[in-house]
């Protein structure tokens, strides 16, 4: 029996979000007879890379940066969410419901915040979509990194930023499990469609073992109704990372628009 590595970190609240990945991951763990090794002191970066790894989530935007080409993409979830179907997502661009701002445009000069430099739908689809609204390389006044989609909406929700791109997964998941999260704001715009965050393997795994893990994830959502319905995940379609490149299609419009870089 062997010992591997399987985390799935990328939706971990609310609590009922977590608890249902939990059960998915264990009794894939049971059907392929795997002990789950701890990998509590891995960065995700250590994680993602780990020689030991069978399955964990990433975002798009390290898998086509960071991660291109040393790791195997086993699927993309195929999500129920009003903002999340057939394997594609989006951002919704957030404000305060009393924002005075009602359209993408007046919110230049305005106080912005991301996740992180490296987040597809907290920065990368964000900056495609305002980067035909810039002003010589620029387009907020002000503009923070809070470490999370959460925190994001909490800086909105006190006032501490006027507008951010939230994954519509994590969206869906506040506005039914955690809607204070979410309560008085308001959609601005939604940004173009991506891709679903990839599930990943080891990158020495063969093209039978991915095709394996990815039918035993498809059978134990099958056996989990009440995890499918939590999740709003209805299957892992089948992916490669040439799915991604218009992640990185999206970083070289705004770059030929000359919006390299959010501020």
């Amino acid at each position: 029996m062997s010992h591997d590595i399987a985390e799935l970190l990328m939706y971990v609240a609310p609590e009922p979000v977590r608890e249902a990945n939990e059960r998915w991951l264990t009794r894939i763990l049971e059907r392929l007879s795997i002990v789950r090794r701890n990998a509590d002191a891995l960065s995700l970066m250590d994680l993602w890379l780990s020689p030991h790894l069978l399955l964990t989530q990433t975002c798009g935007y390290p898998l086509m940066t960071a991660l291109r080409g040393q790791v195997r993409v086993v699927g993309r979830p195929r999500y129920e969410w009003p903002d999340s179907i057939g394997g594609n997502h989006c951002s919704l661009l957030l404000s305060r419901a009393d924002n005075p701002r009602r359209s993408l445009p007046e919110f230049f000069g305005s106080r912005g915040v991301i996740n992180g430099e490296d987040s597809n739908s907290g920065m990368n689809l964000l900056r495609q979509r305002l980067a035909p609204l810039h002003r010589d390389g620029q387009f907020f006044g002000s503009i923070g990194i809070s470490g999370s989609h959460r925190e994001s909406l909490r800086w909105l929700r006190e006032d501490q930023a006027d507008l951010a791109a939230i994954d519509s997964v994590t969206f869906a998941y506040l506005a039914r499990y955690a809607e204070e999260e979410v309560a008085g704001l308001r959609v601005v715009e939604r940004s173009a469609l991506s891709p679903t965050l990839p599930y990943i393997t080891v990158a020495t795994a063969t093209d039978e073992q991915v095709e394996t893990l990815r039918q035993v994830m498809n059978q134990t959502l099958g056996e989990l109704p009440d995890v499918v319905e939590i999740l709003g995940l209805q299957e892992v379609l089948p992916a490669t990372e040439s799915d991604y490149q218009v992640i990185l299609d999206y970083q070289r419009e705004a770059e030929g628009l000359g919006f390299g870089r959010l501020q």
